[in-house]
């Protein structure tokens, strides 16, 4: 008999805010001005996993950017 794991496909804001170790009103935020990608799915908003890796590859390059100027 073969397990097959069903891998998440998107998380909710909250899910996104504790991976992330910010509050929700932040996360909240942060999917308002757009800084990560949301697709709205009814009354909530779901974020892939790839627009959480985009906002925190982004954040590094800005932080980078910073600590060498």
């Amino acid at each position: 008999m073969t397990t097959t794991v069903i891998e998440r496909k998107w998380h909710t804001t909250a899910e996104v805010a504790q991976m992330l170790g910010y509050g929700l009103s932040k996360t909240k935020m942060l999917v308002i001005t757009g800084e990560i990608r949301s697709v709205k799915d009814g009354r909530n908003r779901r974020i892939l996993p790839r627009w959480v890796d985009e906002y925190i590859e982004r954040r590094a390059r800005e932080a980078e950017m910073e600590w060498s100027a």
